[in-house]
């Protein structure tokens, strides 16, 4: 059998996983930050009904601009973010990571180079890689918050093309201030006074946030984006659908990269039977910040270090190493070995000494709960 080392892969990607987290049959799993909650049966039903009239027109090629999505996505951005966009000012693809993809394909490219603060979203520097533009890894502080006159510092030096922004951040769940985003924003068009960089704030979680969305700052900076999911707030992880807010030439620059018909007839017509439901949706989003804020205060009750969170996980740790906080006598990877063993699978991504669990029901939240109790007890030095 040939070996991928065998064939004649670009340089940049030999030696580098894929994306992914491990898929265990386990009783409990937390680890892939999905929306526990199952659509409701009546968006089901509305989806079946949309869907079944997208299926009579199917030997037909789907609205290539998403028309009447990007007119629904513009509504639910002018009623729940704060500030208004028009349907020209967004744009949808199969997910995020494809909104990613495309930005990069337009904005970023061989000879070109994109930053990101690390830990994040390892996606960044993935989609980097596979569109031939050069990655930079910027500084982060203790707390995981960005530094400023650091990362300005960064900027005015490395002058990217690119800057990835993620807030809430994944997978620390570190949200970003406004006033950083604007900081960065102006370091990236000074760094590049010719064309000017583009910032794109990835806020896949947004709708778990304390603090307001940072889409009001788009207004007059034609160079920053706003990326979000369906996935996440709307239980939609299985349907693929994401999109931005930008000015409208960003959507127009991202045209020129977009596959024909990217978006199917049948995704389009589930995506906009999902935003009928969306005060039903965004209840639940309610109900897992709620859940997310007790697994907070309980980890901290155990002894745990956690990071303060903005998206529907949490961070925790700190566990055997230098710097380790914790009262137990384990790595990262061994509580998380420790907590498969009682049938709950959480996320060990990485960082350093830290696991990641994502925000489920009450009951999976409590099953998790009870695992973490019982192996500190069994392990508390």
């Amino acid at each position: 059998m040939t070996r991928i080392e065998e064939l004649p892969v670009r340089d940049e990607l030999r030696g580098k996983s894929p994306y992914g987290a491990p898929q265990l049959d386990v009783a409990v799993r937390l680890n892939t930050n999905e929306n526990p909650y199952p659509l409701p049966e009546a968006l089901v039903a509305r989806i079946a009904e949309r869907v079944t009239e997208a299926a009579r027109e199917l030997n037909r090629y789907p609205d290539r601009d998403a028309t009447e999505l990007r007119a629904g996505l513009a509504a639910y951005l002018t009623r729940t973010a704060g500030h208004r966009v028009g349907p020209e000012g967004v744009w949808a693809a199969n997910g995020s990571n494809e909104i990613l993809q495309q930005l990069l394909q337009a904005f970023g490219g061989p000879g070109r180079t994109a930053l990101g603060f690390e830990p994040s979203y390892s996606m960044h520097a993935l989609i980097a890689r596979g569109t031939g533009t050069g990655w930079l890894s910027g500084p982060r502080r203790e707390d995981f918050t960005i530094d400023v006159d650091a990362a300005v510092a960064v900027i005015a030096e490395q002058r990217p093309h690119v800057i990835f922004v993620c807030s809430p951040n994944n997978p620390t769940g570190t949200a970003v201030a406004a006033r950083t985003v604007v900081a960065l924003h102006e370091a990236a068009q000074a760094a590049r006074p010719d064309s000017g960089a583009l910032v794109v704030v990835d806020e896949a979680y947004g709708e778990f946030s304390h603090h307001p969305s940072l889409l009001p700052l788009i207004e007059g900076r034609p160079n920053l984006v706003l990326s979000r999911t369906m996935s996440k707030a709307f239980g939609a992880a299985g349907l693929r659908l994401g999109y931005l807010a930008a000015d409208p030439a960003v959507v127009d620059a991202v045209q020129l990269v977009r596959l024909p018909y990217h978006l199917s007839a049948v995704t389009q017509a589930t995506a906009l039977a999902a935003l009928e439901h969306t005060d039903t949706l965004l209840g639940y989003v309610e109900q897992l910040k709620a859940e997310r804020d007790r697994i907070v205060a309980e980890l901290r009750a155990t002894g745990l270090e956690v990071t303060e969170s903005d998206a529907n996980f949490v961070q925790f740790g700190r566990f055997e190493g230098p710097a380790a906080t914790s009262t137990l006598p384990l790595t990262a990877h061994e509580m998380w070995q420790a907590l498969l063993d009682r049938g709950v699978l959480v996320r060990d991504n990485g960082v350093p000494g830290r696991l990641r669990v994502t925000a489920g029901t009450p009951a999976e939240n409590d099953a998790f709960l009870d695992a973490v109790r019982a192996v500190t007890k069994e392990n508390n030095r």
